[in-house]
């Protein structure tokens, strides 16, 4: 008798087009980057391919390492990555997951590469932090034009070019921000670093920061008390020159997930930095480096959704439990059905921000004051929907999910790290009330968004209403923060769902979030909504035929085709 034959196994969901993701094409066009369609497919046959998947799967099983000395006792403060984390790197810059959109012509740039930051976001999370800071540290920057036509070039390249040298001999720059202190964490005007003037055009500073990712980074921005009180500096690992800065690594953090990614305690010893912007308004410069990487921790958190969402709809579809599928199951498809909505509105949210983010850049005032209050709100919400997603999405699964092959322990790790990073919930709740507070306009704007499909649905224009009565009552708003920004939030969310989302979808979700009797955990949809017609919107089919046909073709096999793909965007 055979022990060991396996039955009623899913086949490993490899070598699919991750960018197949009808809410996120309809998102691209519906805001006015379908541009980069194909560019995106692209994307998403690297990211669902099998090397890709190794890649990621290695690296958060063999972390970085820091090495304070070099065996002769000598001060060298570096973190040795695997060589997959470098490859990982190397494609995401290439693909311009980076600093790129700041230099293209395109129309609508910021989307589409938020649209490629949904589909590569569902590889490895980990590396995404250094090419977020990368892609956040440009509009800082330009707070101090001469080193932004210094470093932006470099920012934005398409070559990833990693190691401890002088800056300016490199073919392309990672940069990293070092904000936080042990007796403040967010609290950044409690910060005690020390800035003073130096006679060589520059400061020198003195502290020690809690929390600083990616420390290998080649430039950070660095909040420092000058004279004139908190003030931001670019500070460079290595100094024109090739001289090391006197920047020391104390120790790696222990972290819950996002393991692939270094997160260092540094100690500032006299290290030299160049003033961004004026001095004592740091705070408000750094705002800006914080404003875009908020951005990318609501859409990398859209894409753990989708990543769980699919996971578990594919596991669904070929387990068979008490006699039939899972996905045949009233019960289960209810869940996954409601798996995917939330995926889905929190998609076609992170695309809305981001074309906002565009078209603020162009010059529209009406969406530079959407973005001010949709960012936060948007942020805190969809951050904090993350890890319950996940921990769904894991138990679809069952025992499959809970163990480490299965990958779906890495996603429910990595969940809650976005909620805390660039403002934990609470802070972003209360920039919610700081933009009502500061800019009316903004509360305006929102409301004109929703009110375009308020009419499509009695229910939306229900839920505009009661948000306008929560808005006017303004006893005890910080306390009423997280509600007001969550009832903000799905009020977007099903307006842009009934405009750019499949009628299923937007019927299930008005019927389910609009009401404050829904329980906040899943598979409690209506037994009108079509289950199985939202599930479909998360299947997703093994063995992708364009990157099968490329791998075919190329002499070296699978991965020197995803080599070539990757040149051909650094070339491009």
């Amino acid at each position: 008798m055979k022990t060991h034959e396996v039955t009623n196994q899913p086949p490993v969901l490899v070598d699919y087009d991750v960018a197949a993701d009808p809410a996120l094409l309809a998102g691209l066009h519906a805001f006015g980057a379908g541009w980069a369609e194909p560019e995106l497919h692209e994307v998403g046959r690297l990211a669902g391919s099998a090397h890709v998947a190794e890649l990621a799967r290695v690296v958060n099983e063999r972390p970085p390492v820091l090495h304070t000395h070099d065996r002769f006792g000598n001060r060298v403060d570096e973190v040795e990555f695997h060589p997959y984390w470098h490859e990982l790197m190397q494609l995401a810059v290439a693909q311009g997951l980076h600093a790129a959109a700041w230099r293209t012509p395109r129309r609508m740039a910021h989307t589409a590469r938020t649209a490629k930051l949904l589909v590569w976001g569902q590889t490895d999370a980990g590396h995404l932090c250094p090419i977020s800071m990368t892609y956040a540290a440009v509009p800082a920057l330009r707070h101090a034009p001469d080193l932004a036509a210094r470093f932006e070039p470099l920012l934005e390249s398409a070559v990833y070019d990693f190691g401890l040298r002088d800056p300016q001999t490199k073919r392309g720059l990672v940069a990293g921000m070092s904000l936080t202190e042990k007796q403040g964490g967010s609290d950044l005007r409690a910060n005690a670093t020390i800035a003073a003037p130096a006679g060589d055009g520059g400061s020198r500073l003195v502290g020690h920061k809690w929390f600083t990712s990616a420390p290998m980074s080649d430039v950070f921005l660095v909040l420092a008390r000058a004279p004139g009180g908190q003030s931001c500096y670019a500070v460079p690992r290595v100094l024109p020159g090739g001289e090391r800065n006197a920047i020391r690594l104390e120790r790696l953090k222990d972290k819950l997930g996002n393991r692939s990614n270094a997160t260092a305690e540094v100690e500032y010893d006299g290290a030299f930095g160049w003033l961004v912007g004026e001095e004592g308004r740091g705070i408000r410069t750094i705002m800006e480096m914080v404003s875009a990487t908020r951005l990318d921790a609501m859409t990398a958190s859209a894409a753990g959704m989708r990543w769980g969402v699919v996971q578990a709809v594919h596991h669904a579809r070929h387990r068979r439990a008490f006699g039939a599928l899972l996905a045949d199951q009233p019960l289960m498809a209810n869940v996954l059905a409601d798996l995917v909505i939330e995926s889905e509105a929190a998609t076609l949210l992170s695309l809305r921000v981001a074309a906002a983010t565009d078209r603020a850049a162009a010059g529209d005032e009406a969406e530079a004051a959407l973005r001010r209050i949709a960012l936060p709100a948007a942020k805190y919400w969809i951050c904090k929907r993350a890890p319950v997603h996940a921990a769904e999405a894991l138990e679809c699964l069952g025992g499959n999910g809970y163990v480490e092959e299965s990958q779906m322990p890495r996603l429910y790790r990595e969940a809650p790290v976005n909620s805390i990073w660039e403002g934990s919930g609470n802070v972003a709740a209360l920039d919610v009330l700081r933009a009502v507070a500061t800019c009316p306009e903004s509360m305006d704007a929102l409301v004109d968004e929703v009110a375009v499909a308020s009419g499509e649905d009695a229910r939306l224009g229900r839920a505009l209403e009661a948000l306008r009565e929560e808005l006017a009552d303004t006893g005890d708003l910080e306390v009423r923060a997280r509600r007001l920004a969550r009832r903000l939030v799905l009020a977007l969310q099903a307006s842009l769902l009934l405009r750019h989302g499949a009628p299923a979808v937007a019927d299930a979700f008005l019927s389910s979030r609009l009401d404050d009797d829904h329980g906040g955990t899943f598979g409690e949809l209506s037994s009108r909504v079509d289950l199985h017609a939202v599930m479909e919107r998360a299947q997703v089919e093994a063995g992708a035929t364009e990157l099968r046909m490329a791998a075919s073709e190329d002499e070296g096999g699978p991965q020197s085709a995803l080599s070539r793909v990757a040149r051909a965007h650094a070339s491009g």
